[in-house]
């Protein structure tokens, strides 16, 4: 069994095992004519439970071949040009290497004597997206799993630096403090809150405009009334781009209002974070240099392999919130020798390299080369804006300020809205059996929608076009097979 271990003498294993892994993979990738084969979870259960993992195959080539009846044949594949789902990205080649390095190399971003030179590469990474934040000289941050931990890691920060309202430094009651997002912001604040011991009232949703924007009015408003009752504004988390809809709150407002009021200001770019790479659109973000703290993902609009995220904070002190000392990983002394530990900085104790990947696409394309690419899509959105917008089967909810669009079908002749909302779900089921396409679903003021999220810049106008009316169609079916029952 030695003979699977990686090491000097079996290195010529190695390279042979994963050269006819990406040489399947690249296969696959070169023959791939839809994003997913229409596989039901009935179908494919029996095929992956029939396996015994007690009985094992012994042989690499062999196990690829299983894996193509297991994994590969049916695998959703981000990198078609039809897949219009959610926010997954088709990934860059450089970023992908450097997977296949970390992977086999293995570091543990803990501590500087099971990383070295990750340890400062991830520094280096952190340095360099804070500045491009313009969170200032203090600014710190470590990578993450991905938006949710990061914006759990954020909030408690915030639940740490909370005061009370008489400005003393003893911790404010749990019970009384406050967070505050906009009714289209990610649901990982409220789970977050859950986790942090804050309770359900916790989280204030704000209404948003026409724009899908959190209201700023209305969060001023929300403020007094929380002050008035003995509350604590805790946090405020504006959104940069919501994940139904891509709109950014208005960050230079929500910054002030948080100043005012003294509540850590939180910015979830998990999104949005594609904009501090354009060189079109970065101005999208104007006033994310103002808060407290950022949550960006990589992995969504960087075109990085999942999992590649990091929270950024204006005050690297802060983070001593996550700091525990333990004598055999990062005992105390570690600080004062001024070994670079980044567990001092992570919810994770063991944690991979992923900032390796952003690495080496930086190195290789550069952060303009990935905002164009960025811009791609959100030119994309914007042509199918107008074409949904012109088109009257479809209703577009609102303008994209990043590559997100929430449609919905409506038949010529006139029908109840819940008919409606039915036609759209079975659209989106059917196109998803088929394997021709996939497109996310969402529901807005109570009634079902459709949603493209474009984060591929090899889809087209003429895909968009052709998936719209495949929708059409399928929507058409179930409305004509209800009125015949009927």
């Amino acid at each position: 069994m030695r003979s699977h271990l990686l090491n000097d003498t079996t290195a010529e294993s190695y390279r042979r095992s994963v050269t006819e892994g990406v040489e399947r993979v690249a296969r696959k990738l070169a023959t791939t004519r839809g994003p997913f084969t229409g596989v039901t979870p009935a179908e494919l259960a029996p095929v992956v439970d029939a396996v015994d993992l007690d009985r094992p195959l012994g042989d690499a080539s062999a196990a690829l071949d299983e894996l193509e009846d297991v994994y590969l044949r049916d695998a959703v594949y981000f990198h078609h040009p039809r897949y219009l789902g959610h926010l997954n990205c088709p990934v860059v080649i450089p970023a992908v290497l450097g997977e296949a390095v970390l992977s086999a190399v293995n570091s543990s971003l803990d501590t500087w004597d099971q990383s070295a030179g990750g340890t400062l590469i991830e520094r280096r990474l952190i340095d360099w997206t804070t500045g491009r934040i313009g969170l200032g000289p203090s600014a710190d941050g470590v990578f993450t799993s991905g938006g949710t931990q990061s914006n759990l890691q954020a909030l408690l920060l915030a639940r740490e630096e909370a005061k009370t309202p008489g400005g003393s430094s003893a911790p404010a009651d749990l019970a009384k403090l406050r967070i505050f997002s906009s009714e289209c912001s990610h649901f990982s604040v409220q789970k977050s809150a859950t986790l942090l011991g804050l309770g359900a009232d916790a989280v204030i949703s704000i209404p948003v405009d026409r724009d899908k924007r959190m209201q700023s009015v209305v969060l001023a408003a929300e403020l007094e009334a929380c002050r008035a009752e003995g509350l604590v504004p805790m946090a405020i988390v504006a959104t940069a781009g919501t994940t139904d809809f891509g709109s950014i709150d208005p960050l230079p407002e929500v910054a002030a209002l948080a100043a005012e009021y003294g509540a850590w200001m939180h910015v979830d770019a998990a999104y949005g974070c594609g904009l501090l790479a354009s060189r079109t659109r970065r101005d999208l973000l104007d006033g994310i240099e103002l808060a407290d703290s950022v949550t960006v993902d990589f992995h969504k609009s960087f075109f990085q392999p999942v999992s590649s995220s990091a929270l950024l904070v204006r005050d690297g002190a802060t983070l001593r919130h996550a700091t525990y000392h333990a004598d055999y990983l990062n005992p105390r002394r570690a600080v004062t020798e001024l070994i670079p530990n980044q567990v001092d900085k992570s919810l994770q104790t063991t944690r991979r390299f992923d900032a390796l990947k952003l690495w080496m696409t930086l190195r290789v394309m550069g952060a303009d080369g990935v905002g164009e690419l960025f811009d791609e899509v959100c030119d994309l959105a914007r042509a199918g804006f107008e074409l949904l917008a012109a088109d009257p089967r479809y209703d577009v909810v609102v303008e994209p300020q990043l590559s997100t669009l929430v449609y919905r079908y409506i038949p010529e002749a006139v029908t109840s809205p819940t008919e409606i909302d039915r036609a759209n779900l079975y659209a989106r089921k059917a196109l998803f059996a088929s394997g021709e396409a996939v497109v996310a679903g969402t529901k807005v003021d109570g009634r079902q929608y459709l949603k493209f999220t474009l984060l591929n810049p090899e889809t087209t106008v003429a895909d968009i076009a052709a998936v719209l009316d495949l929708i059409a169609g399928h929507a058409e079916q179930y409305l004509g097979e209800n009125l015949v029952h009927a």
